[in-house]
């Protein structure tokens, strides 16, 4: 290769190199690292394209129920742990169907095409987690939303509609980690 051709290809290999760079930032910016699912921004641009197609589709809100408890009781590795199982339950349950996100702390959401089996869901997100040889409950309060159940379709509106329902879950009487409702 002559120096002429290379020093017009230079500039090039160094654009995509940092295009690259950059793509992969955007990318990894819109995982949560802990748990792999979308960040609130990476989820929410497809949950508004998933409304926008699927009149049939779910909006779901889930909270861990007594998450400090668990952390301050057994160390924040096991909260981690906890976290992270969460999420890869919630995840199979939306499977090719929807998908799943964290907000955040021990929130979560997902949203599905249309509406898959919640009591499933119930059932894989009530089953104990695994850690250091133990065998720890978790509780998850889980609110949703069927789009269609709305005046008007939009993310915030089965958000905040979700969010209700999912306050209403951690008051029912006989549940783990309840707390009043004050909002």
């Amino acid at each position: 290769m002559d120096t002429q051709a290379l020093a017009l290809a230079l500039p090039l290999i160094g654009w995509a190199s940092h295009t690259a760079l950059l793509t992969h930032r955007l990318a990894t910016a819109r995982r949560d690292p802990l748990t792999g699912l979308r960040t609130r921004a990476g989820w929410t641009a497809l949950a508004e394209r998933i409304i926008r197609r699927h009149p049939d589709a779910v909006v779901l809100l889930l909270d861990l129920d007594d998450f400090k408890n668990l952390n301050d009781s057994h160390g924040h590795a096991a909260g981690d742990v906890a976290l992270a199982v969460t999420a890869e339950r919630l995840a199979t349950w939306c499977g090719r169907h929807g998908i799943a996100g964290r907000l955040g702390g021990d929130e979560f959401v997902a949203i599905a095409r249309q509406a898959l089996d919640l009591e499933s869901l119930h059932r894989s997100l009530r089953q104990p987690v695994a850690y250091a040889g133990r065998r720890l409950p978790v509780s998850v309060s889980v609110g949703s939303c069927h789009v269609k159940d709305l005046p008007v379709r939009s993310l915030s509106d089965a958000l905040a509609t979700a969010d209700s329902a999912m306050y209403a879950d951690k008051g029912k009487a006989g549940r783990r980690g309840t707390r009043p409702l004050s909002r």
